[in-house]
């Protein structure tokens, strides 16, 4: 049975359904292909599950802490099972109000259930158990499968049950000991929820710090932050081995600078040490889709070796992130049945990872700019200035932005703190829309408010032009008496 359609998407996760919503929406006849359930790694096995997750373990938190709020409490318990069961009903709901089929096929789209692969360029073949072989034939297709959790190879592993983000939320009861492999986004949130729940954390890396590609200064708050919850962190170290002990899971490690040999043990064992792309099942030699070590080429259209395959999404092995997967797939569908000039924006992607505090990012790198001598200058804030964070008890963290001294140009932006992951979005806006930092301290910002501290940093840009000369000619002229400035440091904060 072969089936004509303008374009056919391969997977429903957070791109596939976004690439096969533009293309309905552009008048074009759709089939979206997933052999799971639709919502994809975001609402089944990600930011979802985990998120939710990470608010009953802040609810513990605050209950373990409350005395410093002024309220008693009589103790805390942690029901497991109804901890998880939330979880799950969160997910259901998600995914019935955004996920699931009939959502699209009210749109027009044709939702087949199976596993996708390509006979020719045109041509992709649908395998389900016991059900006939699908071929659906597009003008058109876009590729959207997604990623999976890189397993490393160690001696052992295969030997006892791991987790993986896959996984994870399907625990049925709570790890007393918890060993992580991956200091990661996926094993620093983990780590931090089930330690507040009240697991005995152990997290494993080979990287010197937690969060490596986030700014040092800001990581080495929150590592000590995190490590005052509770977490113990072996970095720096290369996991040799994993066995079964005793009825629990060993995990034996090597410091990569002392080379001392050490070993923790635990009743669980997540693996979260990156992800892969699912590229293995697609077939696309017969298409003539050419890929590289992490995934599927594509260029800034999100266009394959074939002009008319698309890929976006984890599948391409760039930024791992829902909102770039969605981005990517508007930009594909829209350039694929317009044909008109549509880019990716990769230079204002922001990042974010939900531990408390946040920790988030946007732009360049502060370490890239300097390896460009781009001639930025940094402007800070802390969050002990923000009256909201004080009022709230949430003082911990800075923003941090790199920008142009001459005009407040921004380069990139780091924030450590309460809602990092919502404050960064004001300056991918502003990056994205050439505002300056001049412009965003002339914004009204409601008081008090998080978003307040964008301003107050962009604030510093105004104090940096504040300079003796200038204030010496205002009192020259006008005849102020006022007591000069102090202006000699640089890094002062007003």
């Amino acid at each position: 049975m072969s089936v004509e359609y303008d374009v056919i998407v391969i997977g429903g996760g957070a791109a596939g359904l976004t690439a096969a919503g533009v293309s309905a929406s552009l008048g074009a006849k759709t089939a979206m292909i997933e052999e799971k359930k639709l919502g994809g790694d975001c609402t089944w096995y990600g930011c979802i599950p985990s998120k939710t997750l990470l608010k009953s373990a802040k609810v513990a938190q605050i209950v373990r802490e409350s005395g410093r709020f002024g309220i008693s409490t009589n103790g805390l318990t942690v029901d497991f099972k109804a901890v998880m069961k939330r979880v799950h009903t969160i997910q259901e709901n998600v995914y019935n109000e955004a996920d699931a089929p009939v959502i699209y096929e009210k749109m027009g789209i044709q939702v087949i259930e199976g596993r996708g692969s390509f006979a020719d360029e045109h041509t992709v073949t649908v395998t389900k158990d016991n059900a006939e072989t699908l071929m659906c034939r597009a003008k058109n297709i876009v590729i959207a499968t997604g990623s999976r959790p890189v397993i490393p190879r160690i001696e052992g592993l295969d030997s006892v049950p791991y987790l993986t983000n896959e996984t994870i939320f399907s625990l049925k009861q709570q790890p007393k000991k918890l060993l992580v492999i991956g200091a990661g986004p996926i094993g620093t949130e983990m780590g931090q929820a089930f330690t507040r729940l009240g697991s005995s954390v152990t997290v494993f890396d080979f990287a010197e710090r937690i969060l490596a590609k986030d700014h040092p200064e800001l990581t080495s708050i929150l590592q000590d932050i995190l490590t005052g919850e509770g977490i113990d962190f072996r970095l720096d170290s290369a996991v040799k081995k994993v066995a079964k002990k005793s009825g629990n899971i060993a995990v034996t490690a090597e410091n990569r600078e002392t080379g001392e040999s050490f070993t923790a043990e635990g009743d669980a064992l997540l693996v979260a040490s990156g992800r892969q792309a699912n590229i293995e099942t697609l077939n696309l030699a017969a298409a003539g889709v050419e890929t590289h070590k992490r995934g599927i080429t594509v260029n800034e259209s999100c266009q394959t070796s074939r002009h008319h395959i698309y890929a976006c999404g984890d599948v391409v092995g760039g930024l791992q992130f829902t909102h770039m997967a969605e981005h990517m797939a508007k930009v594909a569908a829209s350039k694929m049945l317009t044909h008109l000039p549509m880019k990716t924006d990769n230079k204002h992607v922001p990042w974010c990872t939900y531990t408390e505090p946040e920790m988030a990012h946007v732009g360049e790198t502060e370490e890239a700019l300097k390896q460009r001598n781009a001639g930025y200058e940094l402007y800070r804030f802390p969050f002990s200035k923000i009256d909201r964070a004080i009022t709230e008890s949430e003082t911990e963290g800075w923003i941090r932005v790199y920008a142009a001294g001459f005009d407040g140009k921004i380069f990139g932006v780091d924030i450590l703190g309460a809602h990092a992951g919502d404050l960064i979005s004001e300056f991918a806006l502003a990056m994205r829309n050439g505002v300056t930092l001049r412009q965003m301290s002339d914004t009204i910002h409601p008081y008090p408010s998080y978003a307040l501290g964008n301003r107050r940093a962009a604030d510093q840009w105004y104090i940096r032009k504040q300079s003796g000369a200038l204030v010496g000619l205002l009192q020259f002229f006008f005849g102020y008496q006022g007591t000069m400035p102090d202006t000699s440091d640089p890094d002062r904060i007003v």
